[in-house]
């Protein structure tokens, strides 16, 4: 995702602005990352480059585990999708 992109995004579901924490980027691009809203507190990560920014009902938190995990973040942060601490940005 370029990061220039990433200014134009906001949450989905209440149209707030979204925080980043960029895990792995590129030279122009964000790899790897975590957007949190600021309102509502849902996280959407960021993987290959891609946002993953799906409604809560068509994710697999199964399949995003293992993700965050990898980036540090304990199980008792999430919470259906929403984080319960704030991540840094």
């Amino acid at each position: 995702m370029k990061k220039a992109f990433f200014k134009k995004l906001c949450c989905p579901f209440d149209k707030s602005d979204l925080e980043i924490k960029v895990i792995k980027e590129g030279s122009q691009e964000i790899l790897e990352g975590l957007m949190t809203c600021t309102s509502c507190g849902r996280y959407y990560p960021i993987v290959h480059g891609i946002p993953i920014m799906s409604p809560d009902e068509y994710r697999e938190p199964a399949l995003e585990t293992p993700i965050l995990e990898r980036w540090g973040l304990e199980k008792g942060e999430v919470t259906n999708f929403r984080l319960t601490e704030k991540v840094e940005s």
